[in-house]
């Protein structure tokens, strides 16, 4: 399976007031919800202020504050149309590529076992993007493409770069890490460095947590309990449905996950670390981290049902929810 990530340069600031109008009567909308949109977006003035300086006012016929309300609306509204034709397009030229969008981020995926037709598959996919999107009035960021290739051969794997000069940008380099919206990926989906990273980061703020029972009344356990659970065990646990799933190699993970909570169960008791671990962890009733695991993995499950029938990540994972059993045959004890 290969990647491509591309990036919209100002999303927010290139959304031109003209078009929005003009998508949301192609999709149909109300009238009303039309004569909203084109009082909210039109007559828009702005000033510079920089110190003492006062510029006059003038005219705002582009762009979308990022931080307003409506904002992630519009943007949603003026990329529906973009990735429609998009998808024409590539499924009359038989292109089999799978589009997400985050935004002003974009993913195309290529599942084919030769790298070189998946490289084919994807030159073509930016080609057409960057066409359709400069005809909106946006423009890619082609210094902040990335390519990247997953594979689960033994041995040697050595993909090979994919060239965008002709499109205006360079010649692409998969690398063997990729960080990508603060995931972390390897060629071999171990997610192990993935793990390792959010281990460190949960451990630093559960040593930080220490400095503050330097406070006049100190911190009691039920504190220091609230604090890990509210604050450390979320870094750690963060995106771990990548990683946590059915007939997953677990031993890795669950060891390290382990060791990260045993050194927050010893801060929260004040036991001795010689104390057996189990013990050390009903002291400061802590669940046990694969039971966890177990439970969160189950709640976030539901969520796939909330999606429609032809979302994307339903032709990725499977929906249909393994049982009880199946779930607990693949959590070592």
């Amino acid at each position: 399976m290969s990647m491509l990530a591309f990036n919209i340069m100002q999303f927010f600031s290139s959304l031109n007031y003209q078009l929005l109008p003009l998508i949301l009567n192609k999709a149909r909308f109300n009238c009303k919800i039309l004569t909203f949109f084109s009082n909210y977006l039109f007559n828009k003035k702005t000033k510079y202020l920089w110190n003492s300086f006062s510029s006059p006012l003038c005219n705002v016929e582009i762009g979308v504050g990022q931080g307003l309300a409506l904002s992630s609306i519009l943007s949603a509204l003026y990329l529906s149309l973009i990735f429609h034709i998009l998808e024409k397009c590539l499924k009359i030229l038989k292109i089999p590529i799978s589009i997400l969008s985050f935004v002003n981020n974009g993913l195309f995926i290529s599942k084919n076992k030769f790298f070189s037709v998946s490289n084919t598959n994807l030159f073509c996919s930016y080609n057409i993007i960057s066409t359709l999107l400069i005809k909106f009035g946006l423009v890619i960021e082609h210094r902040k493409t990335e390519v990247f290739h997953f594979s689960r051969k033994y041995g040697v794997f050595n993909p090979p770069p994919l060239d965008l000069t002709p499109l205006g940008g360079s010649v692409l380099f998969p690398k063997t890490i990729w960080q990508y919206l603060g995931f972390i990926f390897n060629q071999k989906l171990s997610f192990w460095s993935y793990i390792d990273f959010y281990v460190n980061k949960a451990i630093s703020t559960i040593k930080c947590m220490k400095m503050l029972g330097n406070l006049s009344r100190g911190l009691i356990s039920l504190q220091k309990r609230w604090l890990y659970r509210y604050c450390a065990l979320p870094i750690v646990l963060y995106g771990f449905q990548l990683w946590y799933y059915n007939k997953a190699p677990l031993d890795y993970s669950l060891k390290v996950l382990r060791k990260m909570q045993l050194r927050a169960a010893l801060w929260i008791s004040d036991a001795s670390c010689t104390m057996p671990t189990a013990s050390i962890e009903v002291i400061p009733s802590l669940i046990p981290i694969h039971l966890h695991l177990k439970k969160l993995y189950g709640r976030s499950y539901l969520k796939g049902f909330l999606l429609p029938s032809n979302h994307i990540i339903k032709s990725i994972i499977s929906t249909d929810r393994p049982n009880d059993h199946t779930i607990h045959l693949f959590i070592p004890q």
